[in-house]
This record gives C-alpha cells, structure tokens and sequence, in this order.
C-alpha cells in the first residue's frame, strides 16, 4: 500500500507539448491539478456554452509555461477568443485526452446517466 507521503510526493501531473506553428511554437498542457478543475467547472458554469468557450477554458486549466505555472487566468478567456480556432482546438484536443473529456468521456457518461434510475413518469400517476 501507498503511503500518505509516497501519495502527496507523486509527480502525477502529466505533461504533453503540443506544436502550434500558428503561434511559433509549442504550448506544454498538463493533467489538471484539483483546484484548477474546480476553476475549469466553475468557469463553465457560466452561460456561455459555445465551443470556443470550453476550448478556451480548457486552455486556461491546462496550458503552462516551462516553470510549470498558468500561462493564461480566466481573465484571458475573451482574449483567447481571438487567436486561431485551429491553434486552440489543436491545444485543446490534446487537453481533452490528458483529462478525460472528449468523445469518448463524454459517451461513457452519457451510458451512465441512461443506466440511472429516473423519477417516475406522468404514467404511473393515477388518472383524475
């Protein structure tokens, strides 16, 4: 069994490099850490739910620089809007994939919510 210390000193924080010519580079996006996922869902919980907004969001969570800091706060989010729709959701996808979102997530969760036991329906209500 893991140790308390063993668990608290795991570098768990996956990292991939992605290349994003667009923007002469390469943006490092990581495994997001519990507080920014908590950031990342309470930015979502926002009415804005297009695409670029997720993507974006995304970015924010997940995009860091070499020392391992954000590169962007929430903040940037509209500022994010402007760049390349292409360069971000390159980011992006790779983002989902470190995290758990994505096409495959989200049918894995869609399975779970149909298996759920629902309320009951106007049916089985008796009639007036």
């Amino acid at each position: 069994m893991l140790t308390r210390e063993q668990i608290l000193a795991a570098d768990d924080l996956k990292s991939e490099d992605v290349d994003v010519p667009e923007w002469g580079g390469s943006v490092r996006v990581i495994v997001m850490t519990g507080a920014a996922r908590d950031a990342f869902q309470e930015r979502m919980s926002d009415t804005d739910k297009s695409i670029s907004y997720f993507h974006n969001n995304l970015l924010v969570a997940t995009a860091v620089g070499e020392d391992g800091l954000p590169l962007f706060t929430g903040a940037d989010m509209d500022a994010l809007r402007t760049k390349s729709a292409a360069a971000v959701t390159r980011v992006a996808t790779v983002a989902e994939r470190l995290n758990g979102f994505g096409v495959k997530a989200v049918e894995t969760a869609e399975k779970n919510s149909e298996a759920a036991p629902s309320g009951s329906s106007g049916s089985d209500s008796p009639a007036s």
